[in-house]
């Protein structure tokens, strides 16, 4: 279990995260399962920096398409990100995916949900 996150920032492979998933299932209702989901989230957004660096294929606009979905189903329940990993994910992908509608979708609800707590603090 220790050794699926990092393989799970590997751009493609939805194995991984089937497994990943399961995991999941079975610690719902654990202590465990925020920082489980908080690992996930953090090679979801390395495996999407991987993808964003390599050449954009056709067949992997799918897989790039439900790991952003994933992005965000993860982002609202966790709510905090390594800085590092945010920096990486929106640099690349504002760089090779600033035209892509589904990565503007998710990249706008991450700022929403991320910078939510900033913006009532300052108020």
């Amino acid at each position: 279990m220790e050794q699926l996150p990092a393989a799970l920032e590997r751009a493609g492979n939805e194995e991984s995260w089937a497994v990943a998933d399961a995991i999941s299932r079975v610690l719902e209702n654990s202590e465990e399962l925020h920082s489980w989901r908080r690992h996930l989230l953090s090679a979801c957004m390395k495996g999407l920096v991987a993808m964003y660096s390599g050449i954009k294929e056709e067949s992997k606009q799918e897989v790039e398409k439900s790991m952003l979905l994933r992005l965000e189903e993860l982002l609202c329940v966790v709510e905090e990100v390594d800085p590092d990993d945010w920096y990486s994910l929106v640099k690349t992908g504002l760089k090779y995916r600033y035209r892509d509608e589904t990565f503007l979708k998710v990249l706008n609800t991450a700022i929403q949900l991320l910078y939510k707590k900033e913006s009532s603090h300052s108020q």
